[in-house]
């Protein structure tokens, strides 16, 4: 993944509606006068607290003289979790709920953010922060129904992570918004690794891909709050067995909720637009028992 990779080594071309991301300061992100996020006074947390044994090693500890081991405990995530964090307090103090939707490419994320939209237009305020490595397709799409929506364009990142949430949701901070959806990367793989703050994490699974994905992508499918099949519509002529991707899901995400809609019908459109808006409820519940 990530950590191993190095892909998400930088913002590199990050850019959030055409502007690099650097230029955009956020009032989630503690920054310097530079826009920056200031990490110095958590330079320390970088290095491993138990480690007490910091002397340069001219001898062994092992009895193979040519073998040598060393355990370097480095928490590469410390940034990305402190500001997602601190993203999910903001969203709590601004009564937001905030999902993050991930699947693969073409699992039908965009389609079912805009039915979902539509149909909730009449309860509550949605906006949608949408994450692809390159255009605004899917951002102009939403903007055409009158959803606000911020594109971010990761330029060779495979996800989107907090910072880039922070910086994109200054965009559209100054609006009302009950119910912020974080379109990610399509991508099966590095983002499960990265919290952006969000309340619930939702991965879609469409009949189009096979039963088995959950199988092949279990950190991902494991991490999910709920999992949403999607396209039961061609469930029929894509040979798509139901009852083998239940068990799949349950083996992998046997704690998440499922949902199977279709948005181009409606199918299951119903519970799952419920289902969020009795999140929104209980997530404004939580913020006025504060």
């Amino acid at each position: 993944m990530c950590k191993e990779c190095g892909c998400n080594s930088g913002s590199g071309g990050t850019r959030i509606n055409g502007e690099p991301v650097d230029k955009i300061n956020s009032p989630l992100l503690g920054l310097t006068a530079d826009g920056k996020a200031d990490n110095h006074k958590d330079s320390q947390a970088s290095k491993n607290p138990n480690s007490e044994h910091h002397h340069e090693h001219h001898h062994s500890h092992s009895s193979d003289e040519h073998s040598h081991s060393i355990q370097i405990n480095y928490p590469v995530l410390e940034q990305n979790d402190r500001i997602a964090e601190r993203n999910r307090g903001f969203f709590l103090a601004r009564g937001i709920f905030a999902i993050n939707m991930l699947s693969s490419p073409g699992s039908g994320k965009t389609t079912l953010i805009y039915e979902t939209a539509r149909l909730l237009s009449d309860k509550i305020k949605i906006a949608v922060i949408v994450g692809d490595l390159a255009t605004e397709n899917d951002a102009e799409r939403l903007r055409k129904a009158q959803i606000p929506t911020v594109q971010v364009n990761t330029g060779t990142a495979c996800h989107l992570d907090a910072e880039m949430v922070a910086r994109a949701f200054s965009q559209i901070a100054n609006q009302q918004i009950d119910l912020l959806i974080i379109e990610n990367v399509g991508n099966l793989v590095c983002p499960a690794m990265f919290d952006l703050g969000e309340n619930k994490r939702i991965v879609l699974l469409s009949t189009t891909e096979g039963e088995d994905k959950p199988l092949k992508y279990p950190p991902i499918f494991h991490s999910a709050d709920v999992a949403v099949i999607t396209k039961i519509d061609l469930a029929q002529p894509a040979g798509f067995n139901r009852e083998l991707a239940l068990e799949n899901l349950k083996r992998i995400s046997h704690h998440a909720q499922v949902f199977e809609v279709s948005a181009k019908t409606g199918e299951g459109m119903d519970k799952w637009c419920s289902y969020l808006l009795d999140c929104f409820a209980h997530n404004k519940g939580t913020f006025a028992g504060k």
